[in-house]
């Protein structure tokens, strides 16, 4: 049945995490499969395949562990992503596997979620991986978490325990001020309760299933729409001599990185400082009189001005920070540890420079989520604060205000592998520079 035309379906980016075997897999298969997302080819599929995983019977989590290796150890390696839908929102999932040598994995599949699903295994409970999870899921500002305690029918469906995990992670919760909407929700994967129907076993847990959660979520205000930011990814000058309109044309292309930008807006474009105003908002679908975060669209200037790929067009109201001296959060994803001196390449936003890791503050103990300061090295998978030089000067918010241009990759030079995922913190002071210079 499709929404009214009054109101139009919106998307959630979700993933689920947790730690191995705790059933991510088998929950987003639960999930497709019952609420009608599947496709008779790909009921025969699983059907085709039940023999790799033995037994016979289907198996759902090899929807979305699509590898031979994953099907055959029973593990999630991959970072998985899946697309469904429902009458009231669209939804794109990320499989993120649990076993700590794959946190990066973990890491990328969050990175752009608008809520975190974290399965624990009633009978194991909270352990280091559900820890680390929820500390990665709020370090990457998500604003939405649900706790599944899942495989519930192994221990009875009993009350006790479901709040006896309750009341552990809502203990260091608190660690995390970040986390400000957090559900829990008893479930099991396997046999489907409470997660798309409602279960008679639960019947002391009055709160929504976990679709029903999904589907009436609020995310409308997750993005950030009070500051203009849009980095520049290609300056475009049409080739094309048949279309004399397009002679002169000089558009800006990209996607808004936070808030709302009007025709006859005044903006600064950044580093240069040079101030001007929008003329044109242009779409694929044709102009706009304003636009908004996170849509994709082409900017036409005033005024003829030097802008580049790289450079940021912003709002005057609220302005960046502008520095190469940086402080961030980082999860190191490498087997060579992290030592303070070393170089990179620093990928931000629609830019790459170069950058020296000037300084390791400290390591996180995902035990305690206290820090350990001024440790000799960051190991794979540990999370730390970091201070970091860059070759020129960054335009750039905190993390917490803008998840776009607050967030960075370290690339190693040489091999160029993904080496660290980063949060920049908020700039000591914006902005301001001495004059504004008005194009002519």
């Amino acid at each position: 049945m499709p929404s009214p035309s009054h109101h139009p379906i919106d998307i959630l980016r979700f993933n689920t995490c947790g730690s191995v075997d705790d059933g991510k897999s088998t929950l987003i298969g639960r999930l497709l499969y019952d609420s009608k997302n599947l496709m008779e080819d790909q009921i025969e599929a699983l059907e085709r395949s039940a023999d790799i995983t033995g037994g016979g019977q289907i198996n759902l989590a090899n929807l979305t562990d699509g590898l031979r290796a994953e099907r055959e150890q029973g593990i999630t390696i991959d970072v998985a992503y899946r697309y469904f839908a429902t009458p009231r929102r669209k939804f794109i999932v990320a499989d993120t596997p649990g076993h700590v040598q794959y946190t990066r994995n973990m890491f990328t599949g969050a990175s752009t979620a608008n809520l975190s699903i974290v399965l624990v295994d009633a009978r194991q409970g909270v352990i280091e991986q559900t820890r680390r999870h929820t500390y990665i899921a709020a370090m990457l500002g998500i604003p939405h978490i649900v706790i599944a305690v899942n495989k519930m029918d192994l221990v009875d469906w009993n009350e006790e325990r479901f709040l006896e995990i309750r009341d552990e992670i809502e203990s260091f919760i608190p660690r995390l001020d970040v986390l400000k909407d957090v559900k829990f929700i008893p479930m099991s994967a396997l046999q489907g309760d409470n997660v798309v129907a409602p279960s008679p076993k639960t019947p002391w847990y009055q709160g929504p299933t976990l679709l029903g959660h999904l589907e009436t979520v609020h995310i409308a205000s997750d993005w950030n729409l009070s500051a203009f930011r849009f980095p520049v990814q290609w300056v475009n000058r049409p080739n094309n001599p048949t279309d004399k309109s397009l002679h002169d044309f000089r558009g800006l292309s990209g996607q808004i990185a936070g808030g709302i930008v009007r025709v006859g807006q005044s903006v600064l474009a950044m580093p240069g400082g040079l101030q001007t105003t929008i003329k044109e908002i242009r779409t694929f679908d044709g102009p706009l009189q304003e636009a908004f975060c996170p849509q994709s669209v082409t900017l036409v200037l005033a005024d003829d001005i030097d802008v580049s790929r790289g450079d940021t067009i912003v709002g005057t109201e609220l302005l960046p920070g502008l520095s190469s001296e940086l402080s961030a959060r980082l999860c190191w994803m490498h087997q060579r540890p992290l030592q303070a001196g070393r170089k990179f390449f620093l990928k931000h936003t629609s830019q790459t420079v170069q950058a020296a890791v000037t300084a390791i503050e400290s390591r996180i103990n995902l035990e305690t989520f206290d820090p350990q300061l001024h440790p000799a090295e960051l190991a794979l998978n540990d999370i730390g604060e970091i201070r970091l030089r860059t070759s020129k000067p960054l335009v750039y918010d905190g993390y917490r205000a803008n998840r776009l241009t607050g967030s960075f990759i370290l690339v190693e030079q040489g091999t160029n592998a993904t080496v660290a995922a980063g949060m920049l913190a908020a700039p000591t002071t914006a902005y301001t520079p001495d004059f504004i210079e008005f194009a002519i």
